[in-house]
């Protein structure tokens, strides 16, 4: 990547830049460049300046921009979605979609397919958004309908980058299982992540017309969408917020056979799993250890402290498998068995 993308993807990815700089540099440019393009369609599907069917027409037309770009396609979008953002990173990564595809299109063919790919999962993500919930001034509140759907969104939003992480390093590592088996892990992992996202902006979510927590969980604790809204009903939350909490705490357990999988002295690529990893642990146990969720003035974050602590024991334990799984382990302890 130039230094203008180098610039976009620190200041639009936050923890995320962390694991992306210390890949090696076989993989870091199409790490970068794929979290750009799903960034900006994540831009496309949430800006308040398009009207939702036409948010949903970019989004739809969006994987076919990345194979075929078009100038005169690229500028009419540019101008329709520039000027949405606090963040001067953001208004510039807004304004260089044609400088992303350039970047796109020097990857490897091999990288460029799998970037497409989860440009095109993350776009039918955002698609389910767009189809599913309400304009986010309209004052009404939608939610999923089953735990199925929930999953399946996790897969897409989640799971997929999940894939994708894991095709760029099974293309350049070595590795004692099949390469289908680390995308499953990867995937898993993705899963968990995304979970932790949805659980974690939950009250934020539900003011903009989105509950992703399924209508069937509701209706079993007598709770509607609209429940939600209220902070003192988040003691009635707390069976299905433990429910889709130990669903990410097992997703989460395939990145003991991931890094298994990941020869010992390659630290950058054990790193660039385990941060989100760990990290991921220690969010679930403040989402679990936060009693009023549904308190949008309650916002849930691990500490920089934490992740400074993560970064700084890393080149002590995770060279070991068994110190890692140790790491790891501790945290997930910390959960109650049995639920």
């Amino acid at each position: 990547m130039n230094t203008e993308t180098q610039t976009l993807l620190k200041h639009t990815s936050r923890s995320l830049y962390l694991s992306a700089r210390i890949l090696p540099p076989a993989i870091q440019d199409a790490f970068g460049i794929a979290y750009l393009l799903c960034r900006y369609a994540d831009s496309i599907a949430d800006t308040p300046l398009l009207a939702p069917g036409q948010r949903l027409y970019w989004i739809e037309k969006y994987p076919q921009m990345i194979l075929s770009p078009n100038i005169e396609e690229q500028n009419r979008l540019v101008k329709e979605i520039s000027g949405d953002s606090d963040n001067p990173y953001e208004k510039e990564l807004l304004q260089n979609l044609p400088l992303c595809l350039a970047e796109f299109k020097k990857l490897p063919a091999h990288q460029q397919q799998a970037a497409l790919e989860v440009a095109q999962h993350v776009c039918e993500g955002m698609q389910m958004d767009l189809k599913t919930f309400p304009a986010e001034d309209s004052g009404t509140l939608a939610a999923l309908k089953t735990g199925e759907e929930l999953q399946h969104y996790c897969h897409l939003m989640g799971g997929a980058p999940g894939v994708f992480w894991s095709t760029l390093i099974a293309q350049t590592v070595s590795l004692p299982i099949p390469p289908e088996r680390l995308l499953q892990l990867g995937r898993d992992i993705g899963d968990a992540l995304q979970i932790v996202n949805i659980l974690r902006d939950l009250p934020k979510d539900l003011r903009i017309g989105r509950c992703y927590f399924p209508q069937e969980d509701l209706a079993a604790h007598h709770l509607t969408p609209q429940d939600l809204l209220k902070p003192e009903n988040s003691p009635r939350f707390e069976p299905i917020k433990q429910k889709w909490i130990y669903w990410g705490l097992n997703k989460l357990q395939a990145a003991f056979d991931y890094m298994q999988a990941l020869p010992r002295l390659q630290l950058q690529h054990r790193a660039a799993v385990a941060w989100p990893v760990l990290w991921t642990a220690d969010t679930l146990y403040k989402v679990y250890m936060e009693k009023d969720l549904l308190n949008p003035s309650h916002r849930v974050k691990i500490p920089r402290q934490v992740i400074y602590r993560t970064m700084l024991l890393s080149p002590f334990l995770l060279p070991s498998n068994r110190l890692f799984s140790k790491w790891l382990k501790g945290k997930l302890a910390l959960f109650p068995e049995g639920k």
